[in-house]
């Protein structure tokens, strides 16, 4: 099964910056929807961001404006830039691949270990 590793939380002050990364083969990343997700404690997971073969974008209305989905084809990786970061925004985040539709919906088959981001008020 192909794995993909999701790395570059940490802790941040609010109002901060983290970049995390999903790291994959070329194929599955590139050639895939790709989506990245969170889950806090007590909470389901949701979708905060998606991105399309084509590089389309989706984010969830919580983050929209304060998050970025991109794809470094040459580094086999796709980021989630996170600006303006929030005590709410704190969770571990989750990366996957497959059909959009999928994508959206979380509706993955396996789920990596996760990075966690804690942003501290």
């Amino acid at each position: 099964q192909v794995q993909l590793v999701e790395s570059g939380g940490g802790l941040v002050q609010s109002g901060g910056s983290l970049r995390l990364s999903c790291a994959g083969s070329g194929r599955i990343l590139s050639d895939n929807s790709v989506g990245w997700y969170r889950q806090a404690p007590g909470k389901q997971r949701e979708t905060v961001a998606s991105l399309t073969v084509s590089d389309s974008t989706n984010y969830a209305t919580s983050v929209k404006g304060r998050f970025r989905i991109f794809r470094d084809k040459a580094k086999n990786t796709v980021y989630l830039q996170m600006n303006d970061l929030k005590p709410e925004d704190t969770a571990v985040y989750y990366c996957n691949a497959g059909r959009l539709n999928q994508v959206l919906k979380a509706e993955c088959d396996s789920w990596g270990r996760g990075t966690q981001v804690t942003v501290s008020s």
